[in-house]
Formats: structure tokens, C-alpha cells, sequence
């Protein structure tokens, strides 16, 4: 059997907290693939922004430039199915073929630095993370228009023509079922500034709300 105990989650306590006094937030942003999730996380992340994103596990190969502990870490399915019967970890599911999850110590950990954790997911692991983290803050990112998703995935190229047209007929109905339980944010196609600062606005009003408690994981 697999150690449930690897990997190992890495050191960023030393990173800075948000300002302002408040407590940081678990932040679960999601929303159909393609859409422009890890730009946006990306983006803030370089912009200097108080947020920190957990490392996910996938069954899945990695994508060019995807790192170890950095983005995912990558598994065999014997290993990850370790993990869930250990209760290791905060949600799974599989999509298109592969497991994907978000391990407890990954978020506790990215917790201890201040920063806000965002925890990047597809609607289906959205859905079940409303179950075990019902304190935080969740956020639908969607296209501007259907072919500026369309465009997206294509210029991502990890798609082929037959897998991309099921990715864009799936999206229509995971935006709907997010509206219903996310706050919507809306991916200003050629303005990623603009995104990130809108979904920074929606975190601090979230953050500074009375009454908000700590979000327990």
C-alpha cells in the first residue's frame, strides 16, 4: 500500500498575511474548464497579492511547465485512493478519466502563512467542497462569451478538436449549476488585471464581512 503521508507539503510559512486584522479566507474558485482559472490565480500571485494556492492531487500526466508540489501532485490511482480511504483528503472526483482532490495538511498548511487560500477547482469538486467548507468563500469564473472559451482552449492545445467540443458543450451547464451557489466573476477577455482586481474586491468585502469566523478545515 501506498504511504498516505507523501508527499510532503513545503514550507511557505514564511509568507506575509493579508492586511487589515481579518482572519484569512479559504477562496474555492471555479468554473468550466478553459475558463481562465490559474491565469487568474497566476496573475495575483505574481502581482504580489496576499493569496497562496494548495497544491491539488491528480491521477492525470503533467501538463508542460506543471511542477510536483508546486501545481498538483501527481499520483497513481492506487496511491490516491490511499489517501481518501485515510480521509486525507477535502474533496475528489473524477473527471474525464482522472481522480483530482484537495488534501486536508495542503490547506492547513497554506492556511498558517495569512494568506488567503485559494483552492482552484472544477464545479463538480466545488459542489462537494460546500459540504466540508461551508465558511468559505466561493466564486464562478466565467467566460466573457462562448468563443472567448472556445479561443482559450485552444490556445491551451491540451485538448484534441473532439475533446475540446465536449469540454464547451459541458461548460453552458456548469455555469448554470455554479451561478447557484458561487458568487459569478466574469473574465475580462483581454484585461486579466481587471479580473484579478475584481476578484480581490470580492475577497476583502467577503473578509471584512461582521460576524465571519474562521473557516475551519
Amino acid at each position: 500500500m501506498a504511504d498516505a503521508r507523501r508527499p510532503d507539503v513545503p514550507d511557505v510559512a514564511d509568507r506575509a498575511g493579508p492586511a487589515g486584522g481579518f482572519p484569512p479566507l479559504v477562496v474555492v474558485l471555479t468554473g468550466p474548464s478553459g475558463v481562465g482559472k490559474d491565469a487568474v490565480v497566476n496573475r495575483a500571485d505574481e502581482r504580489g497579492e496576499p493569496v497562496v494556492r494548495p497544491a491539488t492531487m491528480t491521477t492525470r500526466a503533467p501538463r508542460p511547465g506543471e511542477e510536483e508540489g508546486v501545481h498538483h501532485y501527481f499520483v497513481t490511482r492506487e496511491e490516491f485512493l490511499d489517501y481518501l480511504e485515510a480521509g486525507e483528503l477535502l474533496e475528489h472526483a473524477e473527471v474525464y478519466g482522472n481522480l483530482y482532490g484537495v488534501p486536508r495538511k495542503s490547506v492547513r498548511a497554506a492556511l498558517t502563512t495569512g494568506k488567503h487560500v485559494i483552492v482552484r477547482v472544477d464545479v463538480q469538486g466545488a459542489e462537494s467542497l460546500r459540504q466540508v467548507l461551508p465558511d468559505a468563500l466561493f466564486v464562478a469564473l466565467e467566460p466573457a462569451s462562448p468563443e472567448a472559451l472556445e479561443a482559450h482552449l485552444t490556445d491551451r492545445g491540451s485538448e484534441t478538436p473532439g475533446q475540446m467540443w465536449r469540454r464547451l458543450d459541458i461548460a453552458h451547464e456548469e455555469i448554470a449549476r455554479a451561478r447557484s451557489f458561487c458568487v459569478p466573476l466574469v473574465n475580462v477577455e483581454g484585461d486579466l488585471d481587471a479580473t484579478v482586481d475584481a476578484f480581490l474586491e470580492l475577497i476583502a468585502q467577503e473578509q471584512a464581512r461582521p460576524g465571519r469566523e474562521p473557516v475551519r478545515v
